[in-house]
């Protein structure tokens, strides 16, 4: 399954990175592609959708 979610609060490099680390921990073959220009994290997982969205909020990054 693929998502495309809107992180408002991801605005640089190191954002992305925590972002892909969380969300990793929870699917560890999860593709994940966190864009900080964009705001947008497109993450290929086997995890549902609210998991993973839990994980970005744990992580401090709550989706839009």
């Amino acid at each position: 399954m693929t998502l495309q979610l809107t992180v408002p609060n991801m605005s640089c490099s190191v954002c992305a990175s925590t972002i892909t680390k969380a969300l990793q921990a929870v699917d560890a073959n999860a593709s994940v592609q966190a864009d900080p220009t964009t705001k947008l994290v497109s993450v290929e997982t086997q995890a549902s959708e609210t998991t993973i969205k839990e994980a970005l909020a744990a992580a401090g990054y709550p989706v839009a």
